[in-house]
């Protein structure tokens, strides 16, 4: 068994290659098998050196690495012309292909159709090679090409239907139809899996493979994945880069995991299984033929429980890089990794995306919390004030027990029963004066950790902030209002 992958090295690393990829190589290593990754390199006006270390680096990420047995490569397209250009040659002195220099607006004139297609014009002409002449393939006149797909059952495509096609551009070099099926002969591919936007293309290539004289791979032409409006994911409306979730925090392991499912089930409803068992499991039959929804929020539910299947100290190790510059607001120098310790337990069992870290520790690191304005004017509600004044005062007092989170919860609890309050209202202004927002980390932990000095001046901070609300808002009520 040998199964390619080959990408183009004209952007980042789309999800979609990325589930191709998985694809192929849960192939080769079920069946002990070869993954050959292809870089199509033969677009000089899109390529770029960079995305080649994109690709791998991604595919590095998700477990497809150079020194694992199953791999090999990677080859360059580019690199093929010569042979591709043999190929052209020997179609052409075998018959099976002819020169033309028809014109589209030649075709149009004799056709009358936009919609026709080329109509054969020069397969009897006995054109020689000139610059400027297309090289064509001749197509069966009748029959039918029948593909066998593994996940389409076996199409069949009636030869009248396929139009004698390019395989070699005016100025001699190949086109991707013909370099793809050159480049697999050359590289005894035997199934090739990739996506159904492909199908239309496979009985050229299988009439290609024949007249070279060689037997066709199977096929296999995986679901397209949508939107949640189920439309074709596009780098242009949706977020695609796997480079881009795996710098939100979602963590390798999930996504291999997650991409594995799209278009395809391991059986018994189970979802979260580590790949060598998505391997073991996996037959190319069973994938779906029906589009494949990208559900981010999914992919996001299965990162929530990725990480909270990792240990607490794998997890500090796995949020590093969300805790330093260019994703932390805070210096360096404000940074304490003892700090973070004591509360990434805390935050272990909260974060769905490991970015989301930065925004649940920061009021730890920075001189003042980041306020978040919804969350202030929900909980800085009538009553406010009086309860935070309250509990500064009973937290500064030199009696209370202790700074631990059992008594700084039972002290909150105390003065919100003499507001009236329960405890989850009467924590939710101490919440956000001092992390600056309503929801995060278990609070009283997190004043403990934080610590009764800076505690008290955020509760000031709030309360001062109060005090000037109040007073704006009374110079603003006209005379002789009620």
């Amino acid at each position: 068994m040998r199964v390619r992958f080959a990408p183009s090295p004209t952007g980042m690393f789309h999800v979609g290659g990325a589930r191709s990829a998985l694809f192929n190589w849960a192939v080769a290593k079920q069946q002990a098998g070869t993954f050959v990754l292809r870089i199509e390199d033969t677009d000089t006006s899109r390529n770029q050196p960079e995305w080649v270390d994109g690709i791998l680096s991604a595919m590095e990420a998700l477990g497809i690495t150079k020194d694992d047995p199953a791999f090999e490569g990677p080859y360059f397209q580019s690199e093929n012309a010569g042979i591709q250009k043999e190929a052209a040659q020997r179609l052409f002195a075998e018959g099976k292909a002819y020169y033309c220099d028809c014109t589209r607006d030649a075709v149009l004139a004799r056709t009358g159709n936009q919609q026709t297609g080329y109509d054969g014009f020069c397969r009897d002409r006995g054109l020689e090679y000139a610059e400027g002449r297309a090289l064509r393939f001749r197509t069966p006149d009748d029959g039918e090409t029948r593909v066998v797909d593994l996940i389409r059952g076996n199409p069949t495509f009636p030869n009248k239907n396929l139009e004698d096609f390019v395989i070699a551009r005016g100025n001699g070099s190949p086109v991707f139809l013909l370099a793809n099926v050159v480049d697999d002969i050359d590289e005894h591919i035997t199934l090739v899996m990739r996506a159904e936007e492909h199908l239309p293309n496979t009985p050229k290539q299988q009439l290609l493979w024949e007249a070279l004289g060689q037997t066709p791979p199977q096929w296999a032409h995986m679901p397209v994945i949508v939107n949640e409006k189920r439309q074709k994911l596009s780098k242009r409306r949706d977020k695609v880069a796997l480079e881009d979730y795996l710098a939100e925090g979602v963590l390798p392991d999930a996504m291999v995991n997650y991409l594995m499912l799209l278009g395809w089930a391991p059986g018994n409803d189970e979802e979260i299984l580590p790949f060598d068992e998505l391997v073991r499991r996996f037959r190319v039959e069973d994938i779906n033929s029906s589009s494949a929804f990208f559900d981010i929020k999914k992919l996001t539910a299965f990162n929530g429980e990725y990480i909270r299947a990792l240990s607490v100290p794998e997890f500090t190790t796995a949020c590093g890089p969300w805790l330093h510059a260019p994703y932390a607001p805070w210096t360096e120098e404000q940074f304490d990794s003892e700090v973070f310790d004591a509360v990434a337990p805390l935050a272990h069992s909260r974060v769905a995306l490991l970015s989301e870290i930065t925004s649940n520790v920061d009021f730890l690191f920075l001189d003042a919390p980041v306020l978040d304005e919804d969350s202030w004017n929900k909980a800085m509600k009538a009553g406010a004030a009086e309860l935070l004044a309250d509990v500064r005062t009973a937290l500064a007092d030199p009696a209370l027990a202790g700074w631990t989170a059992e008594v700084l919860k039972d002290t909150v609890t105390a003065v919100g029963e003499a507001h009236g309050m329960k405890l989850g209202k009467a924590q939710a202004p101490v919440r956000v004066a001092v992390t600056g927002r309503r929801i995060g980390l278990p609070l009283f932990e997190s004043l403990e950790v934080l610590g009764r000095e800076r505690t008290l001046t955020r509760i000031d901070a709030a309360l001062a902030r109060l005090t000037e609300t109040a007073a704006r808002t009374s110079e603003e009520v006209p005379a002789g209002a009620e």
